[in-house]
C-alpha cells in the first residue's frame, strides 16, 4: 500500500482525552506482548524485542483457542467437508487482509492498539462503536468460557462418580449449576480482581500445548475409532443455502486475533508492512491447519449428530479425551482473567474520557469501581452462562462481532486512510484499495446482520 502525503482524522481528541487516562486505558493490548513506549520518534526505529518468528507463534495464540470447539459442528452446519474448508479459504484471504491494514494504519496514525487506530484514523463515532463492540465481545466470550467448564466438567464427574449420563437423580454437588458457581467463585474471580494481569502471560504456552492436544486427540479418534462408535450419516451438502453463512460466525471467532495483532506489530524488531503480510501469513496458515484437522475429523466421527462443543460428542470414560477436557478446562480459567481485564480496560477508558477525571483525581475511587465493574461482570457472565447451556448460541452472536473486528473497522481504516492522502492524481491502485475496503465493510456488515438476525431468530422460535 502506497502511503501519500496527508493527515489522519484528529477526533481522536474530541472528548478531552488527557494524557494520564490514555495512560491508564492502554486498552487491550496483548498479555503476550511487551511494546515500548509509544512515541514519533520509537514508531519503526526497531525498539521492539519480537522477532518476525516470535511474532508469528504469538499470532497463532492469540488466533488458536477454545473456538476450535465449534469446527466441527460449524462443517456440519456448512454441508460437509468440501464446503467448510472452501468456506475458510475464501475467508482467510480477507482476514489476511484486515491483518494487513491495521499495521498500515497503525503506522500511518502512529497508534499502538486496535481501537487507538480506529479512534485516530476513523474518528469518534467509529472509535467509540468499536470500543463497545470489544467490550460486548469480551463480555460474550467469558460466558462461552463459563459454558465450556460446565460441558467439560459434566464429562468428568460423570466419569468419577460412575453415574449413568442423563440420569434424572443426580446428586446436588453433580448439578451443572453448582460446578460452575463454585469453579468460578474460588478460581475465576480471585483472578479477576487484581489491577495488572501480567503474570497472566506465562498462562499462554499451557493454553496453546492445550489446543494442540485436543486437535491431536480428535485426529487420532478419527483415524483410530473407538469400536462402540455407530456408523452416523455424513452430509456432503448443507441443508439450505442460506445454512453455509451459520457456519461463518464460528470461523470469524475462531480466527479473530485482531484486535490484539496491532501491539503485535509494534513490539515486533522491523514493524515493517511487508515483513508483517509474512508474519500473519504463516500464523494463518498454521492456524488453518489446526482449525481444519479438528473441524474435519470431528465432524467425520460425529457426522450430522456432532455436538455443539465435539468434546461432548466423546464418552466420559475416554481417558486421553479426558485429559483433553482437564486441558480446555485449565485454558479457559486463565484466559476468562485476561478477557475480563480487557472489558474493563475499555469500560474504565469510556468512563474517563466520558467524565475528564484525571488519574491523580481517581486514584481513590478507582479500586471501589473496579471491584464494582468486576463483581457485576463476573455475575452478569455467570448467571447468562447457568441459563444458556448451548455454547452455539452464545458463538453465533459473538461470531457477528468478530466480523466486526475482521472485516467492517480494518475497510473503514483503510478507506479513511486513503480518503485522507493528498494527492493530486488518484492512481488505479488507490481506487482498488478504496474499493477493496469499501468491499470489507459490505461483506463484514452482512455477516453480523444475518447472523445476529439468525441467533435472535432460533432463540426467539426455540
Amino acid at each position: 500500500m502506497a502511503q501519500g502525503t496527508g493527515s489522519i482524522n484528529s477526533d481522536y481528541k474530541d472528548w478531552e482525552w488527557s494524557d494520564d487516562a490514555g495512560e491508564r486505558a492502554r486498552l487491550l493490548q496483548s498479555p503476550s506482548v511487551e511494546t515500548a513506549p509509544k512515541n514519533a520518534e520509537s514508531q519503526g526505529n526497531g525498539l521492539g524485542a519480537t522477532s518476525a518468528l516470535g511474532a508469528v507463534f504469538i499470532v497463532v495464540n492469540a488466533a488458536l483457542g477454545a473456538g476450535l470447539l465449534n469446527f466441527p459442528a460449524a462443517f456440519s452446519m456448512a454441508g460437509g467437508v468440501a464446503a467448510g474448508i472452501a468456506l475458510q479459504m475464501c475467508m482467510l484471504i480477507f482476514i489476511i487482509g484486515g491483518l494487513v491494514i491495521l499495521a498500515y494504519c497503525s503506522q500511518a496514525s502512529n497508534e499502538r492498539t486496535y481501537q487507538e487506530v480506529v479512534w485516530a484514523v476513523c474518528g469518534k463515532v467509529p472509535g467509540v462503536l468499536c470500543e463497545v463492540a470489544i467490550a460486548v465481545y469480551t463480555f460474550g466470550t467469558c460466558i462461552a468460557f463459563l459454558i465450556i467448564i460446565g460441558d467439560q466438567e459434566d464429562k468428568i464427574i460423570a466419569a468419577l462418580v460412575k453415574e449413568p449420563e442423563g440420569a434424572g437423580d443426580s446428586r446436588w454437588y453433580t448439578d451443572r449449576k453448582f460446578t460452575i458457581s463454585i469453579t468460578a467463585f474460588l478460581l475465576i474471580l480471585p483472578l479477576s480482581i487484581p489491577k495488572e494481569i501480567g503474570f497472566q502471560k506465562y498462562a499462554s504456552s499451557l493454553s496453546v500445548i492445550g489446543t494442540w492436544y485436543v486437535t491431536a486427540v480428535i485426529i487420532i479418534k478419527y483415524i483410530w475409532p473407538d469400536k462402540e462408535l455407530v456408523p452416523v450419516e455424513i452430509p456432503t451438502s448443507p441443508s439450505t443455502w442460506t445454512a453455509v453463512f451459520n457456519a461463518m460466525p464460528t470461523i470469524c471467532f475462531g480466527f479473530q486475533c485482531h484486535v490484539s495483532s496491532v501491539p503485535v506489530f509494534n513490539s515486533m524488531k522491523q514493524p515493517e508492512v511487508k515483513t508483517w503480510g509474512a508474519v500473519v501469513t504463516a500464523a494463518m496458515v498454521i492456524a488453518l491447519f489446526v482449525y481444519t484437522g479438528t473441524g474435519v475429523c470431528g465432524f467425520l466421527t460425529f457426522g450430522a449428530g456432532v455436538e455443539q462443543d465435539v468434546l461432548m460428542s466423546y464418552p466420559s470414560n475416554d481417558i486421553p479425551v479426558a485429559l483433553a477436557r482437564a486441558f480446555i478446562i485449565l485454558c479457559v480459567l486463565t484466559s476468562y482473567p485476561i478477557l475480563h481485564f480487557c472489558g474493563r480496560a475499555v469500560l474504565e477508558g469510556l468512563w474517563l474520557r466520558y467524565t475528564g477525571v484525571t488519574v491523580e483525581e481517581d486514584v481513590v475511587r478507582e479500586r471501589r469501581r473496579r471491584l464494582l465493574q468486576t463483581i457485576s461482570w463476573f455475575l452478569l457472565t455467570l448467571l447468562l452462562a447457568l441459563f444458556i447451556p448451548d455454547i452455539g448460541k452464545v458463538i453465533s452472536v459473538i461470531g457477528g462481532l468478530a466480523a466486526c473486528f475482521i472485516f467492517v473497522f480494518p475497510g473503514l481504516c483503510l478507506i479513511q486512510a486513503k480518503l485522507s492522502e493528498i494527492q493530486e492524481t488518484r492512481a488505479i491502485s488507490w481506487w482498488a484499495q478504496v474499493s477493496y475496503g469499501v468491499f470489507m465493510v459490505t461483506l463484514g456488515a452482512f455477516i453480523f446482520g444475518q447472523t445476529t438476525a439468525n441467533a435472535i431468530f432460533v432463540d426467539l422460535t426455540a
